[in-house]
Order: structure tokens, then C-alpha cells, then sequence
């Protein structure tokens, strides 16, 4: 509705009365209810209509008399001016995202919308409209559970062979139906505790893939021990039961221990991560009582037996033979220079902490797939129009897919009017943004990295401030690499420190995308009442004001539902807007004694830029600078070093009174950091209690966790041939890891108590036992080796989040397993003969 102000002055009305009083107009009021007779009647006053033709005949009471609405303003409706612009190839969109209620499947839920799509498409084409599917993010997910599910099966195919390669086909039989029995389990309990299966539920699958077996085979393996020398089905389980039940659940339970810790790890690294030791920790509670209840009764159900073995299993029996006798020679040699083996093993614990502090390790803290995706964000100067937004916009889109290989992308968008970045949407006329989905990868293809690069020079278009990509990963929502906050009381003197760190940052080959938060607003007209003036028209100042809102926004005096639908009922003074700042400042306006007054001799005026935000960190104002970077070229906490230094050293005399606060990705990674080392010092010593409860020992607990720190050399080693970054996840897998090692010198120093027990030496202790726990200790690594190695190897798909995971633990426990073999013995031999035979019980 928009006010006639030369038809006001005749009427004695001015612009503040008409809009009060066409508020006063619009009735919506429960008056109550009345009964009549028996009956009771609500009363509702009702004067809201939509109408525009009903509201145009609605009288105004004036001092000339009763004059119809329409005869003082111009009653029509209209459409609210636009705050956001879509095209797609060019032409106007309008752009619906979808997003899953918690509990969906995603995928189901894709799959509906494309079967409706495509039931709308020959509806919508008779009116000149097309509906499409531009992005699709369950790509993203089903190559995720591809690649999962994948090396889940060949996990699983490869802890078979192992199991069968040493313990023949039957018990490999037995020992691999406890599997599926102990999944089903698992997922009852995640499915009531409310979780879904997903990415990072499979990954706790195959984590737990190998671990799963482990206590089977111990068990297994010590009723095979028994059978092959005589012993019957009953009278075997029985005794293997007896001898492993302890070792076996101190394994079970200290792997626990490594694993339940991380489920308390903070931030949006914890929470991503949360799933996968409740997954472990679930499965190997369920496999414990598979391996003590369900797999001796399957032993003697299926009337397992070995008193006429075939051709193969007589090879088995040799082969076993031969890996104890060579292993027990390999042993009797180490013992007899104990010095000399244990300097060795102190130079390779040594020289992987080397590697780690002299930077031969590469680190990249938070290594993720990228997704299939990218954004290029706009920023045009500030005052520009959403209509010239989108245009700009709408020209780089097209000069963008001059870059494009054919089969490539799957749509583009253009948006004027947003922004989205890592943590926030960004809102503004003069902000717009390119969306680019591609397909899935496929040989023939490049990598979103490797686009970005070939499309960078197509970034220089006329008309920006500022355009830059936006490379969207997968894992946890994280940070800029390269976040700086530049600190001070004086926008000017932040604003040049600001200036001469981009510029830093510039000559810096591995940086790109170089930002700040610093936007200037809009241009603005302030004006500010001459009271003297406003007195002498015969207004007051409020009245004042409320006028010239009417004449540039107008008010909105009330709102009703039509349809379904909100409607406003919005009241303007005087022209749409479209002339200068002079031409508002000289509208005129009618005052109560039929006189007019300019705008511009009500108010004082002055035009200036206006503030879109003054943000401020620690008490201080601030501008943040950011950057991402070329981790292959240059790691996060490099570059942040690099600037640190430049600042110290030339540019903090040329800004005195500003100061730098480094955050981005260093805060997660310190936050992150942190919690694994305090968790790992948890779990650690979780272990340590576990241990002295099942030994009543304090030293012996001591012994086992030296394979922590040869968990650690393996990691190392796998690190540097594999070329994998250290990132937080494979820090996670390490943390994993410290539990599963000590798995291999819990059952050799088991053994080892109880044959000093019976009455042994301790040098015939440590070589009997270590020669009667080699097998076991050999199955159980491997298996656990088998279930990740696909994974860790990428032959079932390659993934940058899981892979380093998988990678450390084969690593480390390969490295570990070698080293326990053959340093626990002789840490046992020497450290127990001083301790004394009390300290075996």
C-alpha cells in the first residue's frame, strides 16, 4: 500500500496518521462468548481480509470527512523485494535443499526423491518448468560403504585363510561361524542404542575384524595343541579352557581398555569418531563368551579329530614343527647377547622418534577425502545490486565450465545474495557463489584438487573484490589451515596489519585462497532530526522518524494468513525509490495545517559506508585473516610457524599496539591433540591395572608395555614407506594400537608363570613357553593383520580418513609382534632371574 502524499495535505492528514490508521483498520479480536438460551456462542471480531479490492474501499474518518482508502493511497499486491537470487544455466531457478531427519537412510530417501522427480518431469514441462536432481550426495556415502564393505569382505576372506593355512579347514570353519554370530550381536545393541549403520560403524568392523578371532583361536589353538598329541574333544576343551582363560580375558580386556578411553574424546573429532570404539568394545565382549561357550560345544558337536590326518594337515604338523624349531634357535641366539640385542632395539625405538622430531614423518593432522563438490565464493564491491550480483556470478559460472572436460560435472548452480564458508552462511546483495557438483570419480577423470588448480587462472573476471574456492572434505566439519586473528583498538591500524599479512602470504607458493572478514557495508544515509525544524512543521521527533522510514521502507502495520500463506500488510509514503538521494531529500511532505515541508529541512544528513560488523576477540577488535594451503607442499603447523616468524621479525615494528592470535585448524589440532595424549596415558594405565590384577606383579605389567613404544617403531616404519601424512586419525589408530600389542607378551609371560610354577628353570621357562606361544601369538597377529590389510593397502578402495588408521595398526603390530617374540623373552629371562622366583606367582 502506498501512501498519494499530494492527496494527504487537502485532507489535514499526514503519513503517520494514514498508517495508523489503516493498523487500526484490521480487526482480528476474541471478543468472548455469550449464552443465549442453553446454548453457548463464541464472538469473534473479524475485519482481516486479503483482498486488495476490499481493503481499497475501507473508509478513513478525516477533518474533511469520510474518505475511502483508495482515494489517499494506491492499495495493490505486490511481491517482498528479494534477498536472493538462483539461476541454473543461466535462466531463473529456484533452488530446494534437502536435508535427512536423524534415523533416515539417506539413500532411501534419494531414491524417493528421484522416482518423484521423475514423475513430475512430464507434468511440469507443459508449463515451461524443469525439475532437476543437481547434487547428490549419497554418492559420497555409497562409495563409502563401497569401499567398507569391500574391504570388509576381503578381511574377512583373508582371516579365513589364515585361520585355515595353520589350523586346517574344519577349525578355520569353526573359529570364522563365531563371526557372524558376534556382528548380529553387536548390531542388536547399536540398533538399541540407537545407532545406524554407516561409514564409521564399518570402519569398527573391520577394526575389529582380525580382533575378533584372536580369543577363538587362542582357544582353538589350544584344543588342536591337545587333539594332535591325543587328547580327546571334552578332555581337550577342558584343558585349553583352563590353561588360556586368564591370558585370553586379560587380552580381551586391556584391548577394551585401549579402545573404551577414545569414546571420551572431545570435539567434533570425538563425536565423528565416537562409533568406532563402542563398535570394538561391543564386538570383543560378545566374542569372549563366543570363544568360552559356543565354540568348544561346535569343536565337539562337528566330532573334530585328528587320529588319521590327511596329506595336507601331516604338512601342517611339520610346518608348525619347523616355525617353533627356528623360532626357538632364532631365540636361543638372542638370549646369549642380550646387550647387543637390546641396543638394537633401543636404536630403532630411537630412530623412530628421530624421524618424528626432524620432520621425515609427514604431517597432516586432518587428512580427508574430498567430497565430489566445490564452491566458488563472490564478493562484489559493496552497494552492488543482488540483480548485478547474480549477473557477475551467473558470467564465471559460464567461464568456469569453458574448463570442464566432458562427463565431468553433474550441474552448477549460480546463487546471489549468499555466501556459505566452513562455519557460517554469509548474507548480502553483494555476495554470490558458484555451486559445482561432479560426478563420481572414474578413471578419465580429475580429482577435485586437481580441477581446482586447472581453473584457478579462469578466477580473474572483472567486476569482484574478491573470488576464491571453497573445497568441501570429508571427516568432521574443520577450520582454515591458516587462520589469523589480527588484534587491536584502531580499525585503521588493524586494517594495515591485516593488509601487509595477506601480502605475506601472497609470496607463499603453497598458500591459496587468501580471505578476511573484514567487509565493508553498504553506503548509508544517516540523518538526524534539526529539532528546531521538526518543532516549527508541527511534528515531534518520533512522528519525525516514523516519516521517513515510510518514505524509504515503509512499515509493516499488521500481517494475516491467506491460503496458507503469510501476508503483509505494508504501508509506504511517496515514490518506489528509484530517483537519487536529492530527489528523497527534497520530497515533500503535508503537515496538519495544509503546508509542506521538504524531508531535507527536517533532518541533518550526511552519507558514509555503514558497518557490517565489528567483531572482537580476547576484548579487543579484530579481523581474522585465512588461507587455505597445499599440504603437500607445506603442513598446517609449518606455515603457521613461517608467519609467526615473519611477524616477529619484520611487521610487528611497523604495527605497534597489534597482536596475532593463531587459531584454524591448530586449535583442533591441539584440542585434539591433547585429549589423545591424556587418553592414551588413561588407557595405559588402565592397562597397567588389568595387567598387575592378573599377574599380582608391579614389574611384570612393565614388562608387557615395552611393546608400546615397538608398536610405536612400526607405525614409524609403515609411515615413511607408505608415505601416509600422521594425522589425528592415525594418532587414533596408535592409541588402538597400545592395547592390541601387549596382546602377544600377556601369553608368553602367562606361560612362562605357570611353567615356573610347575618347577622349571627360568631359562627352560622363557624357551618353552615362548616355544609353546609362538603359533598362538602368530595366528592372532596375522588374523588381526588380515582384517585390516585391505584397507591399510587400499586394495578394496583407498580413503585417506580410514586408510592411516588401518595403516598403523598393521604396521605397528607387525613391528610389535617381531620384536615381542624375541625382546619379552630376554627382558623376562633378565629381569625375572633378579626379581626372584616370588615374583612368577
Amino acid at each position: 500500500m502506498r501512501i498519494r502524499l499530494d492527496r494527504l495535505a487537502p485532507l489535514g492528514l499526514s503519513p503517520v496518521a494514514v498508517a495508523d490508521a489503516v493498523q487500526r483498520l484490521f480487526v482480528d479480536v476474541a471478543a468472548g462468548s455469550v449464552r443465549v438460551g442453553e446454548q453457548s456462542w463464541l464472538v469473534r471480531v473479524v475485519g482481516k481480509q486479503a483482498d486488495p479490492e476490499y481493503l481499497a474501499q475501507l473508509p478513513l474518518l478525516t477533518a474533511a470527512g469520510e474518505v475511502r482508502l483508495d482515494q489517499v493511497a494506491e492499495v495493490v499486491r505486490a511481491r517482498e523485494r528479494a534477498d536472493r537470487l538462483v539461476a541454473h544455466g543461466g535462466e531463473p531457478a529456484v533452488m530446494l535443499w534437502v536435508f535427512k531427519r536423524p534415523e533416515t537412510n539417506i539413500i532411501d530417501l534419494v531414491e524417493r526423491l528421484r522416482g518423484y522427480i521423475d514423475g513430475q518431469r512430464a507434468v511440469l514441462a507443459g508449463a515451461g518448468l524443469e525439475l532437476r536432481l543437481v547434487d547428490d550426495q549419497t554418492t559420497i556415502t555409497r562409495s563409502a560403504l563401497r569401499v567398507m564393505q569391500t574391504n570388509a569382505l576381503l578381511g574377512l576372506t583373508l582371516v579365513l585363510f589364515v585361520t585355515w593355512l595353520f589350523l586346517g579347514s574344519r577349525i578355520a570353519l569353526l573359529t570364522s561361524i563365531g563371526i557372524p554370530f558376534t556382528l548380529a550381536g553387536t548390531f542388536w545393541l547399536l540398533g538399541a542404542l540407537g545407532q545406524t549403520l554407516n561409514v564409521t560403524v564399518l570402519l569398527g568392523v573391520v577394526i575389529g575384524l582380525g580382533m575378533l578371532v584372536d580369543d577363538a583361536v587362542v582357544v582353538v589353538e589350544a584344543i588342536y595343541y591337545r587333539m594332535v598329541r591325543g587328547a580327546q574333544v571334552m578332555e581337550a576343551s577342558l584343558g585349553a579352557l583352563r590353561e588360556v582363560f586368564a591370558p585370553v580375558t586379560t587380552s580381551v580386556l586391556t584391548t577394551i581398555a585401549a579402545f573404551m578411553p577414545l569414546m571420551l574424546m572431545p570435539g567434533i573429532v570425538g563425536e565423528f569418531m565416537l562409533v568406532v570404539p563402542l563398535v570394538v568394545t561391543t564386538a570383543l565382549a560378545i566374542s569372549l563368551l563366543e570363544a568360552y561357550w559356543m565354540l568348544p560345544a561346535h569343536m565337539h558337536a562337528f566330532h573334530v579329530g585328528f587320529a588319521r590326518p590327511g596329506r595336507v594337515q601331516r604338512r601342517r604338523t611339520r610346518a608348525l614343527r619347523w616355525i617353533r624349531t627356528g623360532y626357538t634357535r632364532l631365540l636361543i641366539k638372542v638370549l646369549r647377547r642380550p646387550l647387543l640385542s637390546l641396543l638394537l632395539v633401543g636404536l630403532l625405538v630411537l630412530g623412530a622418534l628421530g624421524s618424528f622430531l626432524s620432520g621425515m614423518v609427514r604431517t597432516e593432522f586432518f587428512a580427508f577425502d574430498p567430497v565430489r563438490l566445490f564452491y566458488v565464493n563472490v564478493e562484489m564491491p559493496p552497494g552492488t545490486s543482488l540483480e548485478k550480483t547474480l549477473e557477475r556470478t551467473v558470467a564465471l559460472e559460464r567461464e568456469l565450465a569453458g574448463g570442464f572436460l566432458p562427463g565431468e560435472v553433474r550441474g552448477s548452480v549460480s546463487f546471489a545474495g549468499l555466501a556459505l564458508t566452513e562455519t557460517e552462511p554469509l548474507f548480502g546483495d553483494h555476495l554470490g557463489q558458484v555451486f559445482v557438483s561432479l560426478h563420481p570419480e572414474r578413471p578419465g577423470l580429475r580429482t577435485v584438487d586437481q580441477m581446482l588448480a586447472d581453473l584457478r587462472p579462469r578466477l580473474a573476471i572483472p567486476g569482484p573484490r574478491n573470488v576464491r574456492f571453497l573445497r568441501i572434505a570429508g571427516g568432521p566439519p574443520t577450520l582454515k589451515p591458516i587462520l589469523v586473528k589480527v588484534r587491536g583498538d584502531s580499525f585503521a591500524a588493524i586494517r594495515a596489519a591485516a593488509a601487509d599479512l595477506k601480502g605475506y602470504l601472497a609470496t607463499l607458493p603453497a598458500v591459496r585462497d587468501i580471505a578476511d572478514d573484514d567487509r565493508a557495508g553498504a553506503r548509508q544515509l544517516v540523518l538526524q532530526p534539526d529539532l528546531d525544524a521538526v518543532r516549527r512543521s508541527g511534528l515531534d521527533p518520533l512522528s519525525a522518524g516514523r516519516v521517513a522510514r515510510l518514505l524509504v521502507d515503509g512499515e509493516v502495520v499488521t500481517s494475516l494468513q491467506h491460503q496458507g500463506e503469510k501476508v503483509e500488510v505494508r504501508v509506504l509514503a511517496g515514490s518506489d525509490g528509484g530517483g537519487d538521494l536529492d530527489a528523497l531529500l527534497r520530497q515533500t511532505l503535508p503537515l496538519a495545517d495544509g503546508g509542506t515541508v521538504a524531508l531535507g529541512e527536517l533532518f541533518a544528513h550526511r552519507t558514509g559506508p555503514a558497518a557490517v560488523n565489528i567483531r572482537h576477540y580476547n576484548f579487543r577488535r579484530a579481523i581474522t585473516v585465512e588461507a587455505d594451503l597445499d599440504k603437500a607442499r607445506l603442513d598446517t603447523a609449518e606455515a603457521n610457524r613461517l608467519i609467526r616468524d615473519r611477524w616477529e621479525s619484520a611487521l610487528k615494528t611497523r604495527h605497534p599496539g597489534i597482536d596475532l592470535d593463531f587459531t584454524g585448524e591448530l586449535d583442533d589440532i591441539q584440542e585434539s591433540l591433547d585429549a589423545i595424549v591424556a587418553l592414551f596415558l588413561f588407557g595405559v594405565g588402565l592397562i597397567y591395572v588389568i595387567l598387575g590384577t592378573q599377574f599380582r606383579s608391579y614389574f611384570q605389567p612393565l614388562m608387557i608395555l615395552t611393546t608400546v613404544p615397538m608398536a610405536f617403531t612400526g607405525v614409524t616404519l609403515g609411515l615413511l614407506i607408505t608415505g601416509n601424512p600422521l594425522s589425528l586419525f592415525t594418532l587414533y589408530g596408535i592409541v588402538a594400537l597400545s592395547g592390541i600389542a601387549v596382546n602377544s607378551a600377556i601369553v608368553l609371560i602367562s606361560a612362562g608363570n605357570e611353567r615356573r610354577r610347575n618347577g622349571m628353570s627360568l631359562l627352560h621357562a622363557t624357551l618353552y613357553a615362548a616355544r609353546r606361544r609362538v603359533i598362538p601369538i602368530l595366528i592372532t597377529s596375522l588374523t588381526t593383520v588380515a582384517g585390516l590389510f585391505s584397507l591399510a593397502t587400499g586394495l578394496g578402495g583407498k580413503s585417506l580418513l580410514w586408510g592411516p588408521v588401518a595403516t598403523a595398526i598393521v604396521w605397528g603390530l607387525v613391528f610389535s609382534t617381531v620384536l615381542t617374540l624375541l625382546v619379552v623373552p630376554l627382558l623376562y629371562r633378565l629381569f625375572m632371574g633378579r626379581a626372584g622366583a616370588s615374583t612368577a606367582g
